[in-house]
């Protein structure tokens, strides 16, 4: 045994000794090899090669889009007038992988408005602007328990925004996107969500006129985190920003893209550009999983195991880290505001490849 761990110590030895000849090392005291970018490229890879091919993934979106179609649960949202008039029948599933491979069954080209699904988007704008410690120390890192846009969690909670997957923290996190004013901001804001989904979206302006005239409860959360110093630009500005952010028009497929940002390390799959140092990464996905399906994040950590949001325009994207983003799209929703055959859809494809983060089971 000392003989063979003499051997292995001697070969190491050699090898180190000839890349500091090459120049490939350098044998400066204290200096460490960074060897993490080629280690995630090859983790990357290796799990890439690991995916279902693309005919697999078809027949099971196929699958799942057929199996959940006639589903008749859920209304939609109708405190917005715009939502309320959107066609209930249209479903969509499409999944985007870390190499960019689309697959999609459905009304997977309809654009529908982005609502909270949003809301990871502009918080990994500001995570790469200000780091991720910006969003601990400015808005709060803890689920709520309660509705995603209750006051009482802003009087009760002592981070008062308590994160920015809830209503009070986006709006926060918009407030803190930096800029010389607002009209920069909307324009950062969007180019971010144009970026991950690697194309241009558009603002619904039926729905955005919809919600501006019926957002006063947001405003009055804005005017009330700004009077305990928890708000970071003008709030009614902000509050007019976050409702052009919310009604943004997304596709299932663009959405799917957007997530796969998030499944390859901060990477867009399509244009290569990284959005997201891969560092903040797992802290996005961390709250993406405690709080972003509103106040049922708990029960969706137990039975998908997904990091996901969601939105009252009845879109969902969830994401399964180094493998793939999958985007539904139905607007009945269930009482806790999440659309119902978007839900089940997802939970399927996730339960056939074995997606949760928290492993297979057995």
């Amino acid at each position: 045994m000392r003989k063979t761990c003499f051997v292995l110590t001697a070969v190491v030895l050699v090898v180190i000794a000839g890349s500091m000849a090459s120049g490939s090392m350098t044998p400066a005291m204290g200096q460490a090899v960074e060897l993490r970018p080629q280690l995630a490229d090859a983790r990357s890879a290796s799990r890439a090669a690991r995916l279902p091919s693309v005919e697999a993934l078809q027949k099971l979106v196929n699958e799942a889009h057929a199996k959940f179609k006639d589903v008749k649960e859920g209304k939609n949202a109708d405190y917005i007038p715009a939502l309320a008039e959107v066609d209930s029948n249209l479903f969509g599933i499409a999944i985007v992988t870390i190499k960019g491979d689309v697959v999609a069954a459905g009304d997977v080209d309809y654009s529908f408005a982005i609502e909270s699904v949003a809301k990871p988007f502009t918080m990994a704008l500001v995570m790469q602007e200000q780091g991720t410690e910006a969003i601990r120390e400015k808005i709060g890192v803890e689920p709520t328990g309660m509705p995603f846009n209750s006051v009482m969690a802003v009087e009760l909670l002592k981070a008062r925004s308590v994160n920015p997957l809830v209503n009070a923290g986006a709006m926060t996190s918009v407030s803190m996107v930096r800029a010389k004013d607002g009209v920069e901001r909307w324009n950062r804001i969007l180019d971010n969500l144009n970026r991950f989904a690697g194309e241009d979206l558009k603002l619904l302006d039926v729905i955005y006129k919809s919600e501006a005239a019926t957002n006063q409860h947001n405003r009055g959360i804005a005017e009330l985190l700004m009077s305990y110093e928890r708000f970071y630009s003008d709030p009614q500005d902000a509050v007019d920003i976050y409702t052009k952010q919310s009604s943004v028009g997304v596709t299932a497929k663009q959405l799917a893209m957007m997530g796969a940002v998030f499944a390859n390390g901060g990477v867009q799959p399509k244009t290569s550009e990284r959005l997201l140092d891969a560092a903040h990464v797992p802290e996005a996905l961390a709250l993406m999983l405690i709080a972003g399906f509103y106040d049922e994040s708990g029960a969706w950590a137990f039975d998908a195991g997904l990091p996901s949001k969601t939105g009252v325009g009845g879109g969902i994207v969830s994401v399964a880290p180094g493998k793939l983003a999958i985007a539904a799209f139905s607007p009945p929703l269930n009482e806790a505001g999440n659309s119902v055959r978007a839900q089940l859809a997802i939970k399927h494809i996730a339960s056939a490849l074995k997606l949760s983060v928290f492993g297979a089971g057995e």
